[in-house]
């Protein structure tokens, strides 16, 4: 994976300042959130915990985490999940920037809220996918879980940017990768939270592919990747792409039929003039059985604000079977 992400810490820290976000594109279907507070972020996801609080974590030191109390519209900066390095993270990236944490997803499965994370050296597949978990975000009580999978110069794959997708029959998967080998899933144990059988490649696209997410909708699951390269400001290239499968280890095709094991994808979003290089995405399913509501989070840089990477949250349609906003 070769996102400039240090650089990218290094510029959310010196800029902790607070954002107004507009409408992304006019005229657009969905509702795009109006955010307020602190909203610098990079590869955010987003979960509502209760009532009308909702917390989002972000590639940063320690986990950056941000919250809102009235229904995600204004944030509010947090502590970062880890004051400091877990001892074991060396072990599989040695030379990983000081407590450089990326691309965490939150999700809550079976009474507890579990974060998985990466740690990385940049450009490199030295990477481990950790886990940590509470039975309250806001009680923030954190176990450390240890590693769920890792890579290294040995490897076909990258062990980084993961996402917990829970299956039509209620059974955990892990869907993971970037760059290298491409996007892989796997199954993961319901008592460990970790893998329990062999991997499977879902996706693969020269020129960069990353930060899957998975979602569920009838009868269709629905891969995001981001494609391009990131963390480059209003250079950036990033786009949301994406495919669909009957099955959740694919094969996963665009709206033309293409595989995207074979470089196929739709795009969802390739920015626009003030937002530029969206990605880093995280779909919620927000509601009650039967009365889902789908919520699309992700970054793109402010072209009217230096480039700030930002926090964009929109609702998420479908159209003739597709999702789109």
């Amino acid at each position: 994976m070769f996102k400039k992400r240090l650089r990218v810490v290094r510029n959310i820290l010196a800029l902790g300042l607070a954002l107004s976000m507009v409408v992304l594109v006019p005229g657009a279907q969905a509702s795009h959130w109006g955010l307020s507070g602190g909203v610098v972020t990079h590869d955010p996801t987003i979960i509502r915990e209760s009532g009308s609080t909702w917390w989002s974590a972000s590639t940063g030191t320690g986990i950056g985490m941000k919250y809102s109390t009235n229904n995600g519209k204004t944030w509010t900066d947090g502590l970062p999940i880890f004051s400091k390095e877990l001892s074991w993270w060396r072990k599989y990236a040695p030379n990983m920037g000081k407590n450089d944490v990326w691309a965490p997803d939150l999700e809550y499965y079976r009474g507890r809220y579990y974060c998985y994370y990466c740690v990385s050296e940049f450009g490199k597949n030295n990477s481990a996918i950790g886990l940590v978990s509470c039975s309250s975000i806001s009680k923030g009580d954190w176990r450390d879980d240890g590693v769920v999978l890792y890579s290294n110069s040995k490897s076909s794959f990258n062990a980084i940017d993961p996402n917990l997708v829970v299956d039509a029959n209620g059974k955990p998967w892990l869907v993971y990768g970037s760059w290298y080998d491409g996007i892989h899933i796997v199954r993961l144990s319901q008592s460990t939270m970790k893998p329990s059988g062999s991997s499977t490649k879902i996706a693969y696209r020269s020129g960069g592919i990353e930060g899957p997410c998975i979602m569920y909708n009838n009868g269709y699951y629905y891969l995001f990747t981001s494609i391009g390269k990131c963390c480059n400001g209003v250079n950036s290239t990033y786009k949301i792409m994406m495919g669909r499968s009957t099955s959740i280890t694919g094969p996963y095709v665009d709206k033309n039929g293409k595989k995207l094991t074979s470089g196929g994808g739709t795009i969802l979003d390739s920015g626009n003039s003030r937002w530029v290089g969206p990605g880093g995405q995280d779909v919620y399913r927000n509601g009650s059985s039967g009365n889902y509501k789908y919520v699309i989070a992700r970054h793109a840089y402010d072209a009217s604000n230096n480039g700030t990477p930002t926090l964009l949250i929109s609702d998420l349609y479908f159209k003739n079977g597709w999702p789109t906003y």
